[in-house]
């Protein structure tokens, strides 16, 4: 299936989940009847405060009006006085009554956003909680991406149905009012003066039509840019190691430049309407005044209804304009709502069918497991089948293996097992029933798979391992020591500052891969379940390590279901039964003892090869531990039957403290003889069913060579080709039960917000300091449009007093002795100049400042990204650089940022040029009325003030709250197989809905406070113009200045005010926008002092590589040395092998050797330097040339949402590299043949929602990427641990290649210059490598025939050098016996050892006393 066929939508959602046209209702699709009563009280308060102007507006009216007969010598100074007096009280009092309005609409408005979010957030999660895995494999972008654009529609939704949605109700009934009393005063005057509307609307409307798909366009790019930073964020390393930063850095800028055209056209249509609008409104007027001159000229009405009838229409267009900036904020949240439930009602209909599923639940599991003619294929490769037509048994209490080479299928079976996948052909059942029969939660609480990549989350590690046990909360300490000890966790916990009450970080990162494979083994130690599928799941641990863990884990599973699925077959045991894989069938199945014999199947081809060199190995069969264990199995395997008594299933408790010696006990109750009893298969037609006995009897699963015996008087049967051969499955009458779930104690999972208003560690940054940041970051394109939008807007503001003088003037017309109709006509035609004039001015103005706003936030998320990835590695270490607050940053916080120029630094800076040319103006006019109306001022600025810092501080903590909702919820779903696996769904439901509720309190608040002050603001605006009234009344009365002056400052005064007090509405959404800026700035202001940056130096090769008594440790575990006085030297042509116990510090070199982390300044002071690359100082050299001569291939591989031949040459410039190149290192890795296979070969889209691959294959593309660069230092950690024995071996082989070249090199290099370098280019033109005869291999593994690949062979123990020599010099040494055993390091981690428990010998490492177990 194409990348682009599964998933189409902006989203990464399907196109059914896709609306096909947003619709207002769409805002409130979330809305139940719990919003009911604050949506009510938002509406009633909306309706009575939009009705509070054009109330206001009749009282004006008649106070205009009282002038205008005071001006025509109808009443004298004291009558002016006293009944402008009386409407002035009015004022006062709708003035009072429009701040308890005002507060309370803004308050519940607020309210219902905090509600409709918590709504969205609690349904989506419960919903994606619910969907089966076939919907997040499907995503295009994949979950990664998905859940930070959900929270930001998340977010644009709540901001729509909050301030907005409630100004625009507000204004839509103060311009249906306004309106009302316009019709009532003059209804001819009024429909003249609207003549134009329709037009106006039908050009607004064909506008928003289009800005829709701009909006849809912008979203899918965005959520492309997530999806681009999200990926290389999680995957720093990687990026890191092979110089990707700028690969990455290009393409984020590729996709934000897509997003920026998508807005430019949204800017554009917004910004044509709002000009537009300007245009009409002021030609209404026009057209309206000329012909109330015409009305009042025929004496049909009064020029005081004239007045009011205009006053009333002027608040009803002025009330439109404001409607208009917010369209679109309405248009992105109805877009988002739309989105949100469409996600929500696929994921609905996705959850009735689940619950329609199994509610059985069998009282006890006994563990038969069987499958029959199973068939699947993964949703996103639908035509290729990962398991065909596969029937296996697993037996109720033995330990089943699986065995194949990387993407055989028998992973699938885990997954299928688990019910991750609800489609698929065959049956599975356990215990006879069907597992689609079982009740989902019963199953996974009676089934473990402990897969290969270890999760944790961000929680202590004894809440990880608690995790195991269904009533976790109820865990105790001395519960979580035996699972620690059973996992060999002693050192780790050691190791860590808080023991086990250390907090991992999500996913567990800093921990390496052996340590996290351990804590999933004790989680599922503590588990316990009558089922336990072990998938790769100790492929990251050394020899030892995973022999002991195995050990114990064999005998804690004694008498109970185990299938271990790997590709290692050093831990089978010659009685252990096995399935083998490949091409998603079962090619061979029997004992292993069989399986050897069978010289043409495929499991010969998982056996250890004898290597190259043989020495030592007779030496290996006289250890001390291979005897030991040798004898154990011998024991195990010789006399299990010998005893009368065979335990059951349930005779073997709990992991004891301190094993005794191991017997294997093998529990069956088949009969036949001894070769019968498990090599004949179904496919072997000979057998025919048997009906098994109703009575449940002891059993064992007899080995090779043993006789049967008769047990309670009933002959034993092969029940496992029995169970295969029922054409029905027997009746199991189980009685149901219901499954008591364990309730959780309540915690805090919130964030603690300070006091102080701070961001990650800084103060919010001021307005003045963010709005400086602009012109630096604007190139001379920007900077001219950032110029012209200024001037523009200073265009707008000049026109708005001017216009108002000529209002005024027209107004004068009214009372004019003579020639009123020629004088109206002059200054109807001047307002037409100057709406026209404002209307350009206010398109340019919006565009112009828009397209700055995004250039400016597009120039600041690219920094931010650069140096984002430019950061040493230690960084991401910390909590608030987590990989979803840093996503969220660079995409909503830029977003919102944008809004401080696009809408906002416009709008403020037309208020103070407006207020200041009216205030010129009218000091120049009436200086008197002037100084009366800046005196309010410092009162209205005090209380702008303290709404800002209310809001602002609110703001900032509802957004500290919602950022840890969100990190919450990715969490959860970037781990939901996990979640799942270990029926964790309910935990992280109780620990989200407390992270939703305390941002809904935060939220409540945040709405209560600033309702408060946001009220008090908007009606301020009516105090000082009853106070500018009143007093112009006192002063035209005394004859100090002319009614036509009085007039004019009144006009100019109200209209500018008017326009000012409008910013006040913007002030919470500039204090959200000032929150984010901060978030965002920094991160674009991060400092450049990483020792990344520091050297300069580049040689023709890094080479040699020198380690002098070097010491390290890590920034977050100061006091804890990682590596202790290593020494090392790699030279060219060389090859070494490092070697230890998980957790000894073999990575922690690699990841020095790469300059992912810096030495201490002190130990850097040092001479000789403790680090040197070819006689250069580590903290000289230039740290991206040094990574571009070493490539290095991690235990974990990383694949990037791209093509696989982009994955390959993943960090080489834009065709930097040949397809014949990328295909030659992928032959070597083993992989090409797979890829050939594909339908789109090397350009299959892979990662993150693409095509699906296993981990071996993953970890071959990996070796393939670190071999195209022909590097002069190859690096492989534990690169073939999650491969299959045969492609280990097609690595192993390029290694050896690699290596006996380097030797042969240095052997023939005084011959090559006599011999025409013939020989060598043969050597080279076999390689593949022509230009890399300097090459040095460091191999870290645990893997023995990668050690004895190597020349070199150093051993660490608990971070220092234990031995080093040749595999010769090592195995062959006899030093350091005690008690007759032989102690070298070496042979101690190859020869594995017995589980002894404290005090035992065969573990090693810290004893249990010892370990700090925390608080």
């Amino acid at each position: 299936m194409d990348d682009d066929e599964h998933i189409s939508g902006p989203d990464g959602v399907r196109p059914d989940e896709q609306p096909r046209r947003a619709r207002w209702s769409a805002l409130f699709n979330f809305t139940t009847r719990d919003h009911a009563v604050p949506l009510t009280l938002a509406l009633v308060f909306s309706v009575i405060s939009g009705i509070v102007i054009p109330a206001a507006s009749i009282f004006m009216g008649r106070i205009f009006n009282q002038f205008t007969e005071f001006g025509g010598g109808k009443i004298g100074g004291s009558e002016l006085v006293r009944k402008v007096s009386i409407n002035c009280i009015a004022l006062v009092a709708i003035g009072t009554g429009s701040w308890l309005l005002n507060g309370g609409y803004f308050m519940f408005w607020l309210v219902f956003g905090e509600l409709q979010a918590k709504t969205v957030r609690d349904k989506l999660f419960d919903g994606l909680m619910q969907k089966d895995m076939e919907w997040y494999d499907l995503r295009k972008n994949g979950v990664g991406a998905l859940i930070p654009r959900l929270q930001s529609q998340i977010r644009e939704l709540q901001m729509a149905t909050s301030q907005p949605l409630g100004l625009v109700i507000q204004y839509t009934v103060t311009a249906v009012a306004a309106l009302g009393v316009a019709l009532y005063h003059s209804w001819k005057l009024t429909l003249v003066t609207l003549a134009t509307f329709p037009v106006a609307a039908a050009v607004l409307s064909y506008t928003s039509h289009k800005i829709q798909p701009a909006i849809d366009a912008q979203e899918a790019s965005l959520n492309r840019a997530s999806k681009c930073s999200t990926n290389a964020i999680s995957s720093i390393e990687t990026v890191k190691c092979f110089n990707g930063q700028d690969g990455e850095v290009k393409q984020y800028v590729s996709v934000i430049k897509k997003a920026a055209s998508a807005y430019f056209l949204q800017a554009h249509a917004n910004a044509f309407q709002i000009g537009f609008v300007c245009l009409i409104t002021k030609a209404m007027f026009v057209q309206g005044f000329w012909y109330g001159s015409a009305l009042i000229e025929a004496q049909k009405i009064s020029s005081g209804d004239v007045l009011t009838t205009f006053w009333a229409a002027l608040m009803a267009t002025q009330a439109v304009e404001q409607i208009l900036p917010q369209m679109i904020v309405l248009e992105k949240g109805r877009a988002a709502g739309a989105t949100l439930q469409a996600i929500r009602l696929r994921v609905e209909l996705g959850r009735r069918i689940t619950e329609m599923a199994g509610k059985q639940e069998p009282i006890e599991c006994k563990g038969d497991i069987d499958i029959r003619g199973l068939s699947f294929s993964y949703p996103a490769r639908p035509d290729q089948l990962a398991v065909d037509n596969v029937t296996l048994f697993f037996p109720a209490g033995e330990t089943t293996f699986v065995v194949g080479g990387s993407g055989s299928g028998k992973s699938t079976l885990g997954n299928l097992i688990m019910r991750y996948y609800s489609h698929w052909s065959g049956n599975i059942s356990i215990d006879g029933n069907a597992i689609q029969t079982l009740d989902l939660g019963w199953l996974r609480h009676h089934v473990t798979l402990v897969q290969q990549q270890s999760i944790l989350f961000n929680e202590t590690l004894f809440r990880n391992i608690a995790f195991g046990r269904r009533d976790h909360e109820s865990v105790s300490k001395e519960e979580i020591r035996e699972a620690c000890q059973a996992a060999l966790l002693q050192p780790t916990i050691n190791d860590l500052p808080e023991g086990l009450e250390t907090v991992v970080s999500s996913g567990g990162q800093s921990m390496s891969g052996g340590q996290r494979q351990r804590i999933a083994i004790a989680r599922a130690r503590l588990r316990d379940t009558p089922i336990l599928i072990l998938d790769e799941s100790t492929s990251a641990l050394d020899y030892i390590s995973r022999s002991l863990v195995m050990d114990a884990i064999r005998e804690w599973r004694r008498g109970k279901t185990t299938i271990i699925i790997t590709h290692d077959i050093s831990q089978i045991f010659e009685n252990d039964f096995v399935y083998v894989m490949e091409n998603g069938k079962i090619v061979q199945e029997g004992y292993k003892a069989k399986l050897e014999k069978e010289v043409a199947g495929t499991f010969r081809s998982f056996m250890q090869k004898a290597p190259a060199s043989k020495v030592g190995e007779d030496d290996m069969d006289d250890h001390p531990f291979i005897k030991r264990r040798n004898a154990s199995r011998a024991k195990s395997e010789g006399n299990v039957l010998s005893s009368n008594h065979i335990p059951s299933s349930g005779s073997t408790d709990s992991l004891d403290i301190q094993f005794p010696q191991k017997v294997q006990y093998i529990p069956t109750i088949f009969g036949g003889s001894a070769t019968d009893l498990r090599f004949r298969r179904p496919s072997q037609n000979q057998l025919s069913p048997v009906t098994l006995s109703s009575v449940p009897s002891p059993h064992v699963r007899t080995p090779i060579g043993m006789e049967l015996v008769e047990m309670s008087g009933l002959k034993t049967r092969e029940r496992r080709a029995d169970v295969l051969h029922r054409t029905t499955p027997a009746p199991n009458p189980l009685t149901l039960t219901t499954t008591m779930m364990a309730r959780p104690r309540r915690t805090r999972h919130h964030r603690k917000v300070d006091k102080d208003r701070q961001v990650d560690g800084y103060q919010i940054s001021s307005l003045k300091k963010i709005m400086a940041t602009i012109w630096p970051n604007l190139d001379t394109i920007g900077r001219t449009r950032f110029v012209l939008g200024f001037f523009c807007a200073f265009l707008h503001a000049a026109a708005t007093p001017t216009f108002s003088f000529l209002f005024s003037k027209l107004l004068a017309t009214f009372f004019a002795a003579s020639g009123r109709k020629q004088a109206a006509l002059r200054w109807c035609l001047a307002m037409i100049g100057v709406a026209i004039g404002d209307g350009i001015a206010r398109y340019l103005m919006h565009f112009l400042l828009e397209a700055c706003g995004q250039a400016w936030i597009d120039r600041l998320r690219t920094e931010a990204y650069k140096r984002i990835l430019d950061q040493a590695r230690a960084w991401f270490d910390m909590e608030k650089n987590d990989v979803s607050r840093l996503s969220e940053c660079l995409d909503r916080n830029a977003e919102e940022m944008r809004n401080l120029v696009g809408r906002f630094a416009g709008f403020v800076f037309v208020a103070a040029a407006m207020i200041s040319i009216a205030l010129i103006w009218s000091l120049v006019i009436c200086w008197k009325l002037t100084i009366v109306g800046i005196a309010s001022a410092p009162v209205m600025y005090a209380v702008t003030r303290g709404f800002e810092y209310v809001s602002g501080k609110w703001e900032g903590q509802s957004n500290d709250a919602a950022e840890a909702a969100g990190a919450i919820f990715m969490e959860t779903f970037s781990n939901v197989k996990l979640v799942r696996a270990l029926t964790l769904e309910n935990f992280f439901r109780k620990k989200y809905a407390v992270a939703t509720k305390h941002t809904l309190r935060v939220g409540l608040k945040r709405s209560a406070y600033s309702g408060l002050f946001y009220g008090l603001s908007e009606s301020g605006i009516l105090f000082i113009t009853a106070l500018i009234f009143y007093y112009g009344a006192v002063l035209v009365s005394s004859g100090q200045f002319k009614t036509a002056d009085i007039l004019s400052v009144f006009t100019m005064l109200t209209f500018s005010i008017a326009n000012a007090n409008s910013i006040i509405s913007f002030i919470p959404q500039i204090n959200s926008s000032r929150d984010t800026a901060t978030r965002l700035l920094r991160l674009a202001y991060l400092p450049r002092e990483s020792h990344e940056d520091n050297g300069i130096a580049r040689m023709s090769t890094p080479l040699p590589i020198y380690l002098r008594n070097l010491s390290f440790a890590y920034q977050t575990r100061p006091s804890q040395l990682v590596l202790n006085k290593i020494s090392l030297e790699i030279t060219a042509h060389s090859s070494i092998a490092i070697v230890g116990a998980s957790g000894s510090g073999k990575s922690t070199i690699a990841s020095l050797l790469l300059g992912l982390y810096p030495l201490s300044s002190s130990s850097l002071d040092a001479i000789p330097p403790p680090l040197t690359y070819n006689g250069v100082s580590s903290r000289d050299v230039h740290i991206h040339w040094l990574r571009s001569q070493i490539a290095v291939v991690p235990q974990t591989p990383v694949l990037f949402p791209t093509t696989i031949a982009g994955n390959i040459a993943y960090g080489f410039p834009e065709g930097g590299e040949s397809s014949s190149a990328i295909a030659e290192a992928a032959k070597r890795a083993g992989i090409h043949d797979f890829i050939t296979s594909l339908p789109r070969s090397y350009g299959t889209v892979i990662g993150d929602g693409g095509q699906g691959l296993s981990g071996g294959q993953a970890q071959r593309i990996a070796i393939a990427r670190a071999l195209v660069r022909k590097p002069k230092l190859l690096i492989l950690d534990e690169a073939t641990s999650a491969l299959d024995n045969e492609n280990a071996r097609i690595v192993c082989d390029t290694v050896q290649r690699l290596v006996r070249r380097r030797y042969s090199s240095r052997a023939m290099m005084s011959s090559i210059k006599e011999e025409k370098m013939t020989t060598i280019e043969d050597v080279a033109e076999d390689d593949g490598y022509q230009d890399d005869e300097g090459m040095a291999v460091l191999i870290i593994t645990h893997a023995r025939e990668m050690i004895q690949v190597a020349e070199r062979i150093v051993v660490l123990d608990q971070g220092r050098v234990a031995e080093c020599g040749t595999w010769d010099e090592l195995m062959s040494s006899q030093k350091g016996k005690t008690h007759g055993e032989v102690t070298g390091e070496l042979k101690r981690l190859l020869s594995g050892g017995e589980w002894q428990g404290p005090g035992g010998d065969g573990g090693g490492g810290t004893r249990f006393g010892e370990v700090n177990w925390g608080s």
